[in-house]
């Protein structure tokens, strides 16, 4: 519905206005939909969680952002690297990361992909199932193994629960198990959900932890390990709090159930790292009624559900979008350009853009850094992948 009010956006929260036009002006010749991505950004990132947990390793995900450059930046950096498939595995190694930095992450892996990882030098592995264990033994002898805990996700803009981990009264007896079959039980990991609010699901997740510390203590199996997973945010339409605070609190978390001398700490960040570095360039391709009287403007862009922005399934993250025209403001719908009735990114949510918006007129989505290129699809109704560039660096 029309309002009075004239658009607003408040740019200066995401980035620089000098920043903003940097990348309007390097985006200026690209065809869209695409991708620009910043380094400063990731760098930053990376040196405020280093900063904020000293004593924690970096394992980033490469699954929210894997570009190249992206990679060798973080190898540079001294980063280690959560991976997901053995294609990840080809990468990592090819841009510099050594086995030893390499964490193989997901629960949900092949035999033959344990023994090529093994091969290359992989010697830590996540599980949450008997059957992926009994693989593991087999094809990753003496590896160290690190079990997941079933969370919940509650508190997450992306609730990651249901599909990876296990009950602790299961990963107790893994854990057990793993020993007799020649494996390292190394540590345990959850993640509490992607772009989590809620800073109290650590708390619990830890105190789960400390419980199956306590419990294999008495087995005799001395537990090594914490992986804290990801769940850090990046900044969306919503506010959180800053990075340091989540740093501080967990910090608190570990030390009231381990005392001062903590376990190794991991850290996989994904989103924290890469989401704040991306803006999504995209084009406004129509902009429609459904009737004469309609209520709301619907705004199709070049970009969506299939172009990068998964995400928006029911609406979980809502990115902020930023345009340069001024005027009075509407309610919008927005939608992609696919022949897909799914492919409507906002149509709950109302985003209030200004009545002079035009089709042809350049729409900017920001925090597009993670989960977007490496969830575009290949080719549906013809449009290519999600198209990235990486933003010059300044001298």
């Amino acid at each position: 519905m029309e309002t009075s009010h004239h658009y607003e956006f408040d740019l200066e929260r995401f980035m620089t206005r000098e920043k903003f036009e940097r990348i309007k002006a390097f985006a200026a010749d690209k065809e869209t939909p695409c991708l620009i991505i910043d380094l400063d950004v990731i760098e930053k990132q990376y040196d405020s969680l280093k900063k904020g947990m000293p004593f924690a390793k970096i394992y980033y995900a490469v699954k929210a952002n894997p570009l190249d450059d992206v990679v060798k930046l973080l190898v540079e950096k001294g980063s280690c690297f959560d991976i997901a498939s053995v294609y990840e595995l080809n990468q990592v190694l090819a841009l510099g990361a050594t086995p030893d930095r390499i964490s193989y992450g997901n629960t949900i892996k092949k035999a033959k992909d344990i023994a090529y990882a093994y091969e290359k030098g992989v010697r830590l592995f996540a599980t949450d199932s008997e059957s992926d264990l009994y693989k593991l033994a087999k094809h990753a002898p003496g590896s160290k193994v690190f079990f997941r805990i079933l969370t919940d996700g509650s508190g997450a803009d992306w609730p990651l629960s249901r599909k990876f981990g296990a009950h602790p009264d299961t990963l107790y007896k893994l854990i057990l198990m793993s020993k007799e079959l020649g494996l390292e039980p190394y540590g345990v990991s959850f993640h509490v959900g992607s772009q989590q609010r809620d800073l109290g699901q650590w708390d619990h997740a830890i105190s789960t932890c400390k419980y199956l510390f306590d419990s294999v203590a008495e087995k005799g199996i001395r537990l090594k390990m914490i992986n804290l997973g990801g769940g850090f945010p990046s900044q969306y339409i919503y506010p959180t709090v800053g990075a340091e605070v989540y740093g501080t609190e967990i910090t608190r978390y570990l030390k009231e159930d381990f005392g001062e001398n903590l376990p190794e700490i991991i850290l996989e960040p994904g989103r924290y790292m890469a989401g704040d570095a991306g803006v999504m360039v995209t084009e406004v391709v129509l902009i429609s009624r459904k009737s004469e009287f309609g209520q709301y403007r619907w705004i199709y862009l070049d970009a969506g559900k299939f172009g990068g922005l998964i995400e928006t399934l029911d609406e979980s993250i809502k990115y902020p979008i930023y345009v340069e025209k001024k005027g009075i403001v509407q309610e919008a719908i927005i939608a992609g350009p696919t022949c897909d009735s799914m492919d409507i990114l906002y149509e709950q949510y109302k985003y209030e853009l200004p009545l002079t918006l035009e089709e042809g007129d350049r729409v900017y989505i920001l925090t597009t850094g993670a989960y977007t290129q490496s969830y575009s699809s290949v080719y549906f109704n013809g449009f290519p992948p999600l198209a990235a560039y990486i933003l010059p660096r300044e001298e």
